[in-house]
């Protein structure tokens, strides 16, 4: 295989790439970057199979591929794999290889439990998944799912959704001969559902999207509940790929460093060519409107930095849309900051943006942020964990202490009323996007494959 560089080569392997669901305009930056990670291995010719294990029916599914593929965001809809459209059998029931796995016995198939039925196109069912209403850990049951045989019986099941997943994987994995297999997981959840997977060509490489800590996100703060259990894990990866050297140093302060612990930044595609003009005096909030993104904070900054000229566009959605717009209409803002949807093209928006600006009270790598330096933007951002000290350490934006709004305005009145200042800014934004690019990603990710190969298996 090729690559720019020689450290960016990726070695000969089957590449898998693992997510929980892959849904146009579903899950923020994690879809972006995920995407965007397997079309960087693509572009270094490893060939990769994206599997997603979400139960959506197969047209759903089949959107789902030709939305991404008319976006550009893979490259055919082929290498867009679902568990549950390949769990069928052409002629009624489950797939061979899922029969092939139900060894445990339901002589009494239902016995008092709620379970979902899922049918092919011809209404037949196939299997039957376990339902447990409002349980965070639905996905550890050990429920069997039901397995249905062309005549619509029940003819065994698979113990829980590990036993799904993992019949499943050892399918496709058996599809690709010999070579060595490398898998790129990239959700929480199938993690912790294949942590004991024990072929030896397999080495799991577990990439980090999000933030592992509670409030206040200092670094001996609370884990999240969601992470507890996964950490208890996460020496039988062999290898977790943090997003941030930040990040990676509190993990391994905190916990150790019994997993072997990486730093692979997520990817995020990179801009086009410029077509639009810039807007002097446009701030943009590119985002969810979600609480933990404090928004909030963005729009009372920006009116109590008073610039003249200046707007602000908010683009994003989300539940806190209400809210803001309340807000907005109670500082008499409306004339001047928009709430203006989601937007499928941020290329559009950050090259009319000449400022953009961002409250959030956590980050996992800070995806909006790059995306605005790559687009030569300057940033204004709290220094929050994990990412704004990163991305804007050496220049390209101004930090400002976490949840200080008279600061966020003082430096949005900086960069709107210092041309010089912006113009420094601007022109270190690209730089300071270039430590992150998808060569130095990609570049990263192929030192953990080469070491990750090189060790026996963790499992």
């Amino acid at each position: 295989m090729t690559g720019a560089h020689d450290d960016a080569v990726l070695p000969d392997a089957a590449y898998l790439v693992l997510s929980s669901r892959l849904i146009p305009d579903l899950d923020g930056g994690y879809t972006i970057a995920t995407l965007a990670r397997a079309r960087a291995l693509a572009a270094a010719g490893a060939a990769p199979q994206l599997l997603t294990f979400d139960p959506g029916g197969p047209a759903a599914h089949a959107g789902h591929r030709e939305t991404f593929a008319r976006r550009g965001a893979i490259a055919e809809p082929a290498v867009l794999r679902n568990l549950f459209d390949e769990a069928v059998a052409p002629g009624g029931g489950a797939a061979s290889w899922l029969r092939a796995a139900a060894s445990v016995s339901m002589d009494t198939p239902h016995d008092g439990r709620e379970y979902r039925v899922l049918r092919d196109a011809e209404e037949r069912p196939f299997a039957a998944l376990p339902v447990l209403p409002g349980d965070p850990d639905w996905h550890l049951t050990d429920e069997p799912v039901l397995v249905y045989d062309e005549t619509a019986r029940v003819v065994g099941g698979v113990a829980g959704f590990r036993g799904l997943y993992l019949a499943w994987l050892a399918h496709v994995a058996a599809a690709v001969g010999d070579r060595p297999i490398v898998i790129i997981c990239e959700s929480r959840q199938i993690g912790e559902l294949i942590a004991d997977w024990s072929d030896e060509r397999v080495r799991i490489i577990h990439t980090i999207h999000t933030m592992h800590l509670e409030a206040p996100y200092t670094q001996d703060a609370d884990l999240n509940a969601l992470w507890t259990r996964w950490f208890t894990v996460a020496d039988r990866f062999d290898a977790v790929a943090w997003p941030t050297a930040s990040q990676r140093d509190d993990v391994v302060s905190r916990f150790g460093d019994g997993a072997l612990h990486v730093v692979v930044p997520n990817v995020v595609p990179a801009p086009g060519e410029r077509t639009l003009a810039r807007e002097p005096g446009l701030v943009v909030v590119l985002g969810r409107l979600a609480p933990g993104k404090r928004v909030d904070h963005a729009v009372r900054a920006f009116v109590r930095a008073d610039v003249p000229g200046t707007r602000m566009e908010i683009w994003g959605g989300g539940a806190e849309r209400e809210r803001l717009q309340t807000l907005i209409d109670s500082l008499g803002a409306g004339s001047r900051i928009m709430l203006a949807g989601h937007t499928d093209a941020p290329d559009r928006v950050l090259q009319r943006a000449s400022l953009v600006v961002t409250a959030t009270a956590f980050e996992g790598q800070g995806m909006s942020i790059l995306e605005a330096l790559q687009h030569g933007v300057p940033v204004v951002a709290y220094d929050v964990r994990y990412g704004p000290s990163d991305l804007l350490g050496s220049g390209g934006g101004i930090l400002v202490p976490d949840a200080d709004e008279s600061g966020m305005a003082d430096a949005i009145r900086r960069i709107l009323t210092d041309d010089g200042l912006r113009a420094r800014l601007s022109s270190e934004a690209p730089v300071e996007a270039s430590a992150w690019d998808e060569e130095h990603a990609l570049s990263a990710l192929a030192d953990a494959v080469r070491r990750v190969l090189a060790a026996s298996p963790r499992r």
